[in-house]
């Protein structure tokens, strides 16, 4: 069978298809925050077959496959990488109502012009196909990218990262695109287990080329870092937290906290919490003071089946949305860096659609006139990035907040044919607002509401962070 995925997919009504022909469709993409590799993009990795680039890491499809039944050798195993597309083959006509479904035809059909839905029946066709179409000079990682009319990748990176992919990549200067680095400092105030913090220490103090014996040497080498990394291009900073906490100063004390650790010693709880808020506003007061915007990406509950685990390792599909207390630590996080004036632009990434209007109107709090949409109610992320979940963050922003102010979309993803996404969030977008001009609860002004979604798709996101010329 043939797609169902017409020019005007997801779009119910003629002025929605204005919006997204004319408005939308054609605007260039930043994809502000993702996981892609730098090393693939600056060495331009061919891929040998869809697998490696469609199903490898892929969680997302990892998890619906066990729901179906397959076993695990042609998920994460010892299959070959065409075993391992064949039974996603098999799996993807049972994701109907998933958006996997929606991704699945969606990427095949721009970056392969395949219109077949894939099945079991024809997954080794479309194997074949695909697997010759990557081998071409046209299908290699940057002209995955260049495809989709990307301008901009941020990556997510570690404060230990060399960044010297990053650096290649400008220095080539091949792409039409710009790559820059995010800072993900998690490692650096993760003290639950304290062996594995000594350890992560080790590593930054070979990166800073000086020992870290005291807090003191912790925050100047974050400060080294991110001082590295802004040189690279960095502008944007990144957190990904079950929940953010809050203490006022000197509930503990961080110096005696580090020294415990360093003499391999358990923290309790609650000493966790404060080292991690403490830790935390230090870093945000530094972005603050180079002008990045920083990122929570809040409420995920992680690794949550033990047994798999200890067996396939973390970021295999075992995590879900989690039922944290936000508000009341997000408050007092943000006002203790808004009282003093440091408080960077900032977007939050919600989890827990029970919380939508919680994080909407907590963003409001925190604009204070000087910077258009400085507090952001991000895009819908993970569990939430489907056609329900963008509609619901969409529909919480726009009663709460400003959604002529939002940043729009980003793939959060670690695969080169997920650029469509954009898409996706585009139509959905179009879509929502065309209803409300069709119910008569908008006006039928073209240009103006035109530019609104012009603007959510790239030009808000484009003034906003700033990224280096």
């Amino acid at each position: 069978m043939k797609t169902f995925i017409t020019d005007d997919f997801l779009l119910t009504n003629e002025f929605a298809k204005v919006l997204y022909h004319d408005y939308a469709k054609d605007r260039p993409i930043l994809d502000y925050h993702n996981h892609l590799p730098p090393q693939e993009i600056a060495q331009n990795r061919v891929f040998e077959n869809i697998s490696q680039v469609w199903l490898a890491g892929d969680h997302y499809k990892w998890r619906a496959m066990r729901a179906l039944g397959i076993d695990e050798r042609y998920i994460t195993g010892n299959a070959t990488d065409q075993e391992k597309f064949l039974a996603w083959g098999k799996t993807a006509p049972y994701t109907v109502r998933n958006p996997l479904y929606h991704w699945t035809q969606l990427e095949l059909q721009r970056y392969f012009e395949i219109e077949d839905l894939l099945n079991g029946e024809n997954a080794a066709s479309i194997y074949d196909r695909t697997t010759a179409k990557l081998q071409e000079p046209t299908h290699c990682t940057v002209q995955l990218l260049e495809q989709q009319n990307v301008e901009v990748v941020c990556t997510t990176d570690d404060p230990v990262d060399s960044l010297e992919h990053h650096k290649s990549i400008s220095e080539q200067g091949a792409t039409s695109f710009k790559v820059f680095p995010a800072f993900r400092p998690d490692k650096a105030y993760t003290v639950e287990n304290t062996q594995a913090f000594i350890q992560y220490l080790e590593k930054l103090e070979q990166v800073v080329g000086k020992s870290i014996n005291s807090y003191s040497d912790l925050l100047d080498a974050l400060r080294e870092r991110i001082d590295f990394f802004h040189k690279n291009g960095c502008r944007l900073s990144d957190h990904g937290l079950e929940q953010l906490f809050f203490f006022e100063e000197g509930v503990h004390d961080c110096k005696r906290l580090f020294g415990k650790l360093r003499e391999g010693k358990t923290l309790s709880p609650d000493e966790v919490r404060y080292f991690k808020c403490r830790t935390q506003l230090f870093l945000c007061r530094y972005y603050h003071e180079k002008g990045w915007t920083q990122q929570f990406h809040l409420g995920a509950i992680r690794n949550n089946n033990e047994r798999l685990l200890t067996h396939l390792g973390p970021d295999t599909g075992f995590d879900s949305i989690g039922d944290f207390s936000q508000a009341k630590a997000l408050s007092g996080f943000l006002n203790d860096l808004d009282k003093t004036n440091e408080l960077a632009k900032t977007v939050v990434y919600n989890l827990n659609p029970a919380d939508n209007e919680v994080m909407a109107t907590m963003m409001g709090n925190f604009n204070d006139g000087t910077i258009k949409g400085k507090m952001q109610f991000g895009s819908g992320w993970w569990f939430l990035d489907q056609k329900d979940g963008m509609e619901k963050q969409l529909n919480a922003l726009s009663n709460m907040g400003l959604l002529s102010c939002f940043v729009g979309m980003l793939t959060d993803s670690r695969s080169f044919l997920s650029f469509p996404r954009h898409e996706y969030f585009r139509r959905i977008l179009c879509n929502l607002i065309g209803k409300d001009v069709a119910n008569g609860e908008l006006p039928a002004d073209e240009k103006w509401l035109g530019k609104i979604v012009s603007d959510i798709c790239y030009q808000n996101a484009k003034d906003y962070f700033n990224f280096p010329d």
